[in-house]
């Protein structure tokens, strides 16, 4: 309290000048660029037009603009929006953010537990979290469903552990029990190192989980199925949401050793090298279209023909080709064993050779207890009827994680997308490995889900490339990011649109997970351009809750499918993730002018119209 005394009366009426300028401009209180709405208009008539012509449920016009005050913020009551431009105006202090946490703690000490814990219920935790557990968070979710907006629920729970300790725990994890031997054919992006051992480094929008022993992860995955158990339960609630729209975020670094996840990503990327150097080409496996047969030819040369015999019997294929090298589905059900499965013949020695390090009976154990746990998770997804979102993570488990989450898309999503993959458009291989899986939900015969995101890891990302020497996963600036994302969504809904033309609807389900509201635009347009409806409920949009209200509530109210990021949690088990969405926020500043200012246009419009004490009441249906 003192810091905030300190503050100087200039600086307080430059920081809250906004506000009172909004009561002397009352008359024109959502204005914006005149060209800027020019060049918006003939879209938002489309859209409104559309909106309204929605039949049954009540749903308002869009304004494509963004700058519908009124629609963003009636879900909150006025005391709600001063706590929103007060956190909002803290976060622009770049001092108070930088050392949030140890302000956080220092007043922690002063004020002592239950104190602190009514102050953060008074603002950033109020604002940022929904709430303490999964009964307390209820009222949150109905009044988001009242308001058209269906959950994610999160729970953000977080260690906090000091940058020795994070680095110890991650490189003791990330070892095998045979030693990290970075043998000819290995690549170092996915070995660890103890530089970028601390996961947490120039990451502000990600949740990081450190290995600690495998019970820590069967209380991972317990507190998963709570979260899917909560949403189940606002479900069945006659006041709660339709059926079967809830969903639940995890991570695959929740569920187990992360040795695991480098090792296998190192196999996925040495088996796509190694289709590379015998037929050449780049890319995923099934992108080569080699047929078993033209492998076993090129494979003739090879001295130990009973084994190339052995390895192409366990080929995943169909008529069109190869689509995996190894039996991806017996790892997942039938819990194959990993140091026997991961051999290919060597076309230079003439012999099978190993793509991974041979792992110990405890190691192949501790892999199928991530398996376990996962499957646990799905199967109780899939009998609760709620979607389970899989979260991006950096590139050295990407690949373990997208292709063991893809097997569980194959083994549940047979009637309808339960599980969902997540992608970061940053990384330059975002569109071909959509693209791929895709093409291998579609030859597979499975729904595919996926989450499109900027991404959370690019700093962490070229940092760590430039230090260990290998190629920038990344694109080189936010417009080709951009670009990259509009260019996969749209391929994503020009295959929503053939499998609609051919009568299989819903085989693909994508969220357009973004803050950014020209990509919301653009998913928006692409939809009309493609003939997709928000009520084919194959496109839905999704934001972090208390943030970007200004699209996401919108969008409810006019028909579209649109999530909130739930967090929810303990105050003081939270308050590193607290302490993120504060640098987030900083990171942002324009999102949070423009937030601001709409806020501040609420406010003045309900204090001169004589709303003092409004009571949101929404009587929207989510789609």
């Amino acid at each position: 309290m003192a810091f905030l005394r300190s503050v100087s009366r200039s600086s307080v009426h430059k920081k809250y000048g906004l506000l009172f300028d909004q009561l002397s401009r009352l008359q024109d209180p959502c204005r914006i660029d005149v060209s800027r709405l020019a060049a918006l208009k003939s879209t938002a008539a489309v859209v409104q037009e559309a909106s309204a012509a929605l039949p049954g449920k009540r749903k308002d016009p869009l304004d494509i603009t963004f700058e519908d005050a009124k629609a963003a913020f009636k879900s909150k009551t006025n005391l709600e929006l001063m706590r929103a431009y007060i956190v909002y105006t803290l976060c622009s202090f770049e001092l108070l953010v930088e050392r949030n946490m140890q302000l956080m703690k220092f007043t922690k000490g002063i004020l002592g537990e239950r104190l602190f814990t009514a102050l953060m219920k008074a603002t950033f935790y109020g604002h940022f979290v929904a709430g303490e557990d999964q009964f307390k968070i209820r009222p949150t979710l109905e009044r988001l469903r009242s308001f058209g907006v269906k959950p994610i629920l999160d729970y953000s729970v977080e260690e906090d552990l000091s940058q020795e300790e994070a680095e110890k725990r991650e490189v003791e994890a990330s070892v095998p029990e045979a030693g990290d031997n970075v043998d000819q054919g290995s690549l170092k992006q996915y070995h660890v190192d103890k530089t970028f051992a601390d996961r947490r480094y120039k990451v502000q929008s990600a949740r990081t989980y450190f290995y600690l022993n495998e019970a820590t992860c069967e209380r991972n995955m317990e507190t998963f199925i709570r979260c899917l158990e909560a949403v189940a339960d606002f479900q069945k609630n006659p006041s709660g949401a339709t059926y079967g729209t809830g969903i639940t975020a995890i991570k695959l670094t929740a569920l187990g050793r992360p040795q695991l996840l480098l090792q296998l990503s190192e196999v996925i990327m040495r088996a796509r090298k190694y289709m590379t150097e015998i037929v050449g080409g780049e890319g995923n496996v099934l992108s080569h279209h080699l047929t078993i047969q033209d492998l076993e030819r090129k494979l003739s040369k090879i001295k130990d023909q009973e084994s190339v015999k052995k390895f192409l019997t366990q080929i995943t294929a169909d008529k069109q080709g190869i689509l995996h090298l190894f039996p991806w589905s017996g790892i997942i059900d039938e819990n194959q064993e990993l140091s026997n499965t991961f051999r290919v013949p060597d076309l230079t020695t003439g012999r099978m050779s190993r793509l991974i390090t041979q792992l110990s009976p405890k190691e192949e154990e501790m892999f199928r207890n991530m398996i376990r746990r996962m499957n646990t998770i799905v199967k109780a997804a899939q009998d609760m009827d709620v979607r389970i979102m899989v979260d991006a993570e950096q590139t050295y488990f990407q690949p373990a994680i997208t292709r063991i989450t893809l097997e569980f898309m194959r083994k549940y999503n047979k009637d309808k997308a339960i599980v969902f993959n997540t992608y970061q458009c940053y990384l330059r291989n975002a569109f071909d490995e959509v693209t791929t899986d895709l093409e291998q939900a579609k030859r597979q015969n499975f729904y595919f889900g996926a989450k499109l995101v900027r991404g959370a890891y690019l700093d962490q990302e070229r940092a760590r490339a430039a230090a260990l020497g290998y190629p920038d996963p990344t694109n080189p600036n936010f417009e080709a990011t951009s670009d990259q994302y509009h260019k996969t969504l749209t391929e994503c809904l020009r295959r929503i649109k053939a499998f609609k033309d051919l009568g299989e609807e819903k085989k693909i389900a994508i969220m357009v997970a973004s803050h950014n509201e020209d990509t919301v635009r653009f998913a928006i347009q692409k939809m009309k351009e493609f003939g997709i409806e928000p009520e084919d409920k194959v496109i839905c949009f999704g934001q972090l809750l208390a943030m970007c209200d200004y699209i996401t509530f919108p969008l409810g109210q006019s028909g579209y499918s649109a999530y909130k990021y739930i967090p929810y949690g303990p105050v003081n088990e939270v308050l590193p993730y607290l302490s993120r969405r504060a640098h987030e926020n900083k990171g942002v500043l324009k999102k949070i002018k423009k937030e601001k200012r709409l806020l501040a246009s609420e406010i003045a419009r309900r204090l001169v119209t004589g709303k003092w004490w409004y009571t949101p009441k929404g009587d929207y249906t989510p789609v």
